[in-house]
């Protein structure tokens, strides 16, 4: 791959002027700069390079592409069941799921349709199961009640006391495959890709309409540079309201909060569903609760729960957040070798409030993905968090729509 670093570009990349829209016209060197390359970043920036005649930057401030987020994550590809009918995470999560799958069995992309089941162990969770159903068909996301006896036969060590629901076309995919394809693809659509490079600032030209300078440094701070471009796509994950509050003025600002979420591995050969495991929603909650997922691989993890930090960067687990795990765990597998459980590695969510409801109703928050009214040419990404990875692909769907009306 050809991923280079900032220092060269100022001095070696040609100047460009594009029409990306049907009313303006502007020189500079790039037509789109994407922040941010995790797998959402990546998504964007290969649909853009498929624009013709177009040029197309991606920065990203580690030495890797898809080093946060998108590679600290469940790998789930969501069917799309827990958001509001008329809200982003719904709607590109339900296409995105589609378009994941289609991309991934054309190019031979790791994954698998594993199906998940929601499990109930009261009255209570049990309703909140029925309302998830009734959603789901509201929606058009398929959904099925498991018998007692299905249950048995199918995964014997699975506890639900009160009735499952499963969601048959939830799946898994292998991220790091994902990001591997996307990257190499936007590449060979003669993308260019800059590591180890951070974004110090960004000053719009007559408020966008003359687009973006966007001043840069190296990783090490010892080199900076410059680079102008028509349009500026803000993805940067948990440097988002980061690059956000570069733009727009104060009363546009936003905060950052970040929630921690750690991974348990699991090391017996039994228990071994070959399902997905998530317990009934909680009204409210910050997560979806301690669930069982897999890998590509068959082998089992817990997680994540929910703990919010300060510092972006907290990643080192805490064996305290395992004995809180413990008891989630066992309420609904059987037999599980608690000896056998162990603490594995934790990822960070980018939320725009540290109250945020993970599916509907009071401190629910959806993705924010609009170009900012006032600022030609600025898409902003923010609070991309579950189902980021399964929306990718339908998000750079829509911010080549928005960009390209």
């Amino acid at each position: 791959m050809r991923s280079k670093a900032v220092a060269t570009l100022s001095n070696t990349l040609p100047r460009f002027g594009r029409q990306f829209s049907t009313s303006r016209h502007v020189s500079a060197e790039f037509t789109h700069v994407v922040i941010g390359a995790g797998v959402v970043g990546l998504a964007i920036a290969r649909q853009l390079a498929g624009r013709e005649g177009a040029s197309t930057l991606l920065l990203e401030r580690h030495s890797a592409v898809g080093t946060e987020t998108s590679s600290r994550n469940s790998e789930v590809i969501h069917a799309g069941l827990y958001y509001g009918t008329d809200t982003l995470k719904t709607t590109l999560c339900i296409k995105g799921k589609e378009l994941l799958y289609s991309l991934c069995k054309r190019h031979n992309i790791p994954h698998r349709r594993t199906g998940k089941w929601i499990l109930a162990q009261d009255d209570q969770q049990w309703a909140e199961c029925l309302k998830l159903h009734s959603h789901a068909q509201h929606i058009g996301v398929p959904t099925r009640f498991v018998g007692r006896e299905e249950a048995r036969r199918r995964e014997p060590d699975v506890r639900a006391r009160a009735g499952i629901v499963e969601s048959p076309t939830t799946g898994i995919v292998d991220s790091h495959a994902l990001m591997t394809f996307l990257h190499g693809d936007f590449e060979d659509r003669g993308g260019d890709c800059v590591l180890q490079t951070t974004v110090r600032n960004i000053q719009p030209l007559d408020g966008g309409e003359s687009g973006y300078r966007i001043y840069t440094t190296s990783a090490d701070g010892e080199q900076e540079g410059s680079i102008t471009t028509e349009t500026v796509i803000n993805c940067a994950g948990l440097e988002a309201c980061r690059i956000n509050n570069m733009i727009l003025p104060k009363e546009r600002h936003r905060k950052a909060y970040f929630a921690k979420g750690t991974y348990f591995s699991y090391s017996a050969s039994t228990p071994r569903p070959d399902i997905l495991l998530y317990p009934a929603p909680k009204p409210g909650l910050g997560g979806l609760g301690t669930h069982l997922t897999l890998d590509m691989a068959g082998r089992v993890r817990f997680g994540p729960d929910v703990e919010w930090v300060n510092d972006q960067n907290d990643l080192k687990p805490s064996p305290a957040r395992l004995r809180d795990a413990i008891p989630e765990i066992q309420e609904f597998l059987l037999g599980i070798k608690v000896e056998d459980i162990g603490v594995d590695y934790c990822g960070i969510r980018p939320k725009l409030s540290n109250l945020a409801s993970v599916s509907k109703g009071k401190g629910f928050q959806d993705f924010i993905i609009q170009e900012e009214e006032g600022f030609s040419g600025f898409v902003n990404l923010l609070g991309i968090e579950s189902p980021g990875l399964t929306s990718s692909l339908a998000i750079g769907e829509m911010v080549d729509g928005l960009l390209y009306k």
